[in-house]
């Protein structure tokens, strides 16, 4: 075995190839980007917010893949291209599946998981999909919503987006505008006190009925939200 020598400056920026290398990895990146752009044009692309947790899979196994053919001297370019066009056709194979059958879909994609109704924040739904009440927050900021009580249900989907159905008449609720996490926390009785982790309607006395919290802020009257 070599023994590496510290800070050795051929090595760390030339490597131990030959110059004449340097010609073979650009020859390299391109019959690979060109075998890949041709692959991922014939898969069809969305945007990264819309990717499956297998076409997820699908951008890793491709960056090892093509990683390794273009740097690593000792792996064949064939070697590379039909490790790149089994992961490509196997994805187009599950994506196949799951637009036929719906158990496929169910098992890879997952479903619908709703996370908020009538302006209340469900836990249960957060704790189904690994996801906190202020992560849930920020998203709907993010579309716009400043009050929750402007709010009938929202749904996170499998792509990790958000479809938020709002109310015809906006009701008392929770402000997430500006973020709660500066808000005046109140601990004296009032009727216009709300749970600050998930909008409940409360009084600082009483545990909250839906997540069990105690800290309250004023609840304001919600603005329509479009």
């Amino acid at each position: 075995m070599d023994t590496i020598v510290a800070f050795d400056w051929p090595r760390v920026f030339m490597g131990d190839e030959p110059p004449l290398f340097l010609l073979e990895i650009l020859l390299r990146v391109l019959v690979i980007w060109l075998w890949t752009m041709i692959l991922l044009r014939w898969v069809g692309g969305r945007s990264l917010s819309q990717l499956s947790l297998v076409e997820f899979l699908l951008v890793i196994a491709l960056g090892s893949a093509v990683g390794d053919s273009i740097i690593y001297p000792d792996v064949p370019l064939i070697h590379a291209m039909l490790v790149i066009l089994t992961v490509v056709v196997l994805d187009k194979a599950v994506n196949l599946a799951i637009r036929r059958y719906h158990t496929a879909k169910e098992v890879i994609d997952g479903h619908p998981t709703e996370v908020l109704r009538d302006g209340v924040i469900l836990c249960s739904g957060l704790q189904a999909r690994k996801l906190g009440s202020l992560e849930l927050m920020e998203l709907l900021r993010l579309r716009g919503v400043q009050n929750l009580g402007s709010v009938k249900h929202v749904y996170l989907e499998p792509s990790g987006q958000v479809s938020i159905f709002p109310l015809e008449t906006p009701v008392l609720g929770l402000p997430i505008v500006p973020p709660v996490e500066g808000a005046l926390v109140i601990t004296e009785n009032r009727a216009d006190l709300c749970c600050n982790n998930c909008g409940t309607l409360a009084s600082p006395q009483d545990d909250c009925a839906e997540c069990g919290a105690r800290t309250r802020i004023a609840a304001q009257m919600a603005p329509a939200w479009q």
